[in-house]
């Protein structure tokens, strides 16, 4: 009789953790956009999708669920595996919204399979995978970088803008402070790589971010063509 009792208490406990494991455990999520130009703009460079060059636009990196100390959750749920199936009707606004830039080239498949495995997954208990995908899509459309940067006078043209006017130029526009990303290109010049927003676990909201990310930029970085 113990020994039945000690083997339904473990396997509670098995069910507990793994409720656990799956249920809603994190803060906030970043929006992480980035330049494509910045990207291919490096030593590491770039190769454009099979689909062909992306346009001249900020491309989605990643909605990652993060703790407000800093820390993130990853890789959550092995047994929900990235299914295309489930986005089909998603796929052409990824390829427009969320490229790959990665060699060698593909249609992007592997890189949104990444993302949904590393950070979608842990954020599975509010969010279907499509909603996850679709959540992001829908915060690029709502918050215009390129457009926002323009109307300020802030143009992709490889000069050098201060790193306090294009934060405050996305800042006046959104009303949330951004957090900016610099990558150095092939000459080890910093510039502009990505943009982080924060938004609330609804995947809806963009709110102040709790924290923010490590890494700094100068007070002056390129801006550069793609």
């Amino acid at each position: 009789m113990k020994s039945n009792q000690s083997f339904f208490i473990k396997l509670l406990i098995i069910q507990c953790l793994t409720v656990v494991c799956f249920s809603q455990d994190f803060d906030f999520f970043y929006l992480v956009q980035q330049w494509p130009g910045s990207y291919c703009d490096s030593k590491q460079s770039c190769c454009y999708p099979t689909t062909g060059k992306p346009d001249a636009d900020f491309g989605i990196h990643g909605l990652w669920p993060n703790y407000e100390d800093g820390s993130y959750p990853s890789n959550c749920d092995s047994s929900n595996p990235y299914d295309e199936s489930k986005i089909s009707d998603l796929i052409r606004s990824m390829q427009e919204e969320w490229p790959t830039l990665a060699c060698p080239s593909g249609n992007g498949s592997k890189f949104w399979a990444h993302e949904w495995d590393k950070h979608g997954t842990c954020s599975e208990s509010l969010l279907s995978q499509h909603q996850y995908f679709e959540a992001a899509l829908d915060l690029k459309k709502d918050v215009d970088l390129l457009q926002i940067l323009k109307k300020a006078g802030i143009r992709a043209n490889g000069e050098s803008y201060t790193l306090n006017n294009i934060k405050n130029a996305i800042k006046d526009a959104v009303g949330i402070t951004p957090w900016i990303e610099c990558n150095v290109d092939s000459s080890g010049n910093s510039q502009l790589y990505q943009v982080y927003l924060c938004v609330d676990t609804s995947g809806k909201n963009i709110i102040e971010c709790p924290v923010m990310p490590r890494g700094k930029c100068g007070s002056s970085i390129e801006f550069p063509a793609f």
